[in-house]
């Protein structure tokens, strides 16, 4: 009666997954393990709060793990803790610690391979190398867990959530810290990142590659070591994420290498050194979002063509565009800029003379990176004057027609 209760209130809590079969009740100083190979296909085990040392836990049939108040499986620093080879397996209420630490093995405390409606849920990992692994796998929900990793060094531990050759894959509120990559994703397609906290990791918050078709919504990256990385990617759509606080020599908001008719709609890019830093992409969307307090909001490389920058708003950045080339592909339009000295006499609150966000000084900057110790010496401001008396001196291409006299309204985030 009390394991029907105990299903019934985790129903009620958001936790669904289909549950069949019988309910076996696994308590203290009992195996995990062989409560496992004695259970039939479908049936649900529920683990009673306490302490379980056992690693290397093999799950080969389709089956529910449910935790009572958090029981901790210790996985005692020896390889992986939970492996999963079969479908239908749900993970939800359990605290995973001390997987083992190695690199050649990918050790992590919940491992699936060739998996297909999977649930990992409401879990608690720390002190684990890689977290949650999947690998070629499909339509599997990773909601609710919190991944820590204490480790100092990026070597000393693995991503937290790492999907590979994946597809048909929700993660949602999560919250990941500590590791190397928050979110690794590779040869992963169809799937949503929605409402992710993903803080302070040695890498990357998000590193994607070869992952086409996928969506990352409403996602909080924060202070992780050079930000989000997006590679060799097409129709991504990046929408009302936050990424701020992503400081130092190499670090960006977003690195957007090589993508292509993508979306990126809504966001904020808030005190990183580069919000984003653009290489041979082409085709992609960026509109409405806010560049605010960075120290490039842009870095747009020559290698990129046919992008549009269309009502953002780019508010207290050192340098609003900064490139590494004189021809410049791609297009400005409605943009509103806090640096525009122009009028409108027409009183429809858009810039009667077009405006050019890329200075000389920050092509300047570009090539010559030392000279950034020069920034608000009297020869800057001067440099400055003389450009907007002689436009033609910088990248004359690159030019918003019709800069905004108001910033664009997007709600209290983007303040």
């Amino acid at each position: 009666m009390k394991a029907i209760i105990f299903i019934w209130t985790l129903a009620l809590l958001g936790v669904i997954f289909p549950v069949f079969g019988n309910t076996l009740q696994i308590k203290p100083g009992q195996s995990i393990q062989a409560a496992i190979d004695k259970a039939e296909s479908g049936d649900t085990l529920l683990i009673a709060k306490g302490l379980y040392q056992e690693n290397e836990i093999t799950i080969r049939k389709p089956l529910t793990l449910i935790g009572q108040d958090f029981p901790v499986i210790d996985g005692q620093n020896k390889g992986n803790i939970i492996l999963v080879a079969a479908a239908q397996v749900n993970i939800v209420g359990l605290e995973l610690i001390n997987t083992g630490f190695s690199n050649m093995e990918d050790s992590a405390a919940i491992k699936f391979f060739d998996s297909d409606e999977a649930t990992v849920e409401n879990n608690r990992l720390n002190n684990t190398f890689f977290g949650i692994h999947f690998s070629n796998s499909k339509n599997m929900r990773i909601r609710g867990n919190q991944l820590r990793s204490t480790s100092e060094k990026e070597y000393q531990t693995g991503n937290g959530i790492h999907l590979w050759k994946c597809h048909h894959a929700t993660i949602e509120n999560n919250f990941v810290t500590g590791h190397r990559d928050g979110i690794y994703l590779e040869f992963v397609t169809n799937s949503t990142a929605i409402k992710n906290l993903i803080e302070d990791n040695k890498r990357y918050g998000l590193h994607f590659m070869f992952s086409h078709d996928n969506s990352y919504v409403e996602n909080t990256f924060k202070k992780n070591g050079a930000g989000v990385s997006v590679m060799y990617t097409r129709n991504v759509l990046m929408k009302d994420n936050i990424f701020e606080d992503n400081w130092g020599p190499g670090s960006y908001g977003i690195l957007l290498k090589d993508i292509s008719n993508s979306e990126v709609t809504g966001n904020i890019f808030r005190k990183n050194t580069v919000g984003i830093y653009m290489e041979g992409s082409s085709r992609t969307t960026f509109k409405n979002n806010t560049f605010r307090e960075n120290g490039w909001a842009l870095k747009l490389m020559a290698s990129c063509d046919d992008n549009t920058f269309v009502a953002n708003n780019f508010i207290a950045n050192t340098f609003d565009i900064s490139t590494n080339g004189s021809l410049i592909l791609n297009k400005l339009t409605e943009n509103y800029w806090d640096k525009y000295e122009g009028y409108d006499l027409n009183k429809d609150q858009i810039g009667d003379i077009p405006y050019r966000p890329i200075n000389l000084y920050s092509v300047i900057v570009e090539k010559i990176p030392a000279a950034v110790m020069l920034w608000r010496s009297f020869l800057i401001g001067l440099l400055d004057r003389i450009e907007k008396a002689i436009p033609s001196i910088t990248p004359e291409n690159m030019v918003d027609n019709s800069p905004k006299l108001r910033p664009y309204d997007f709600g209290k985030q983007h303040l």
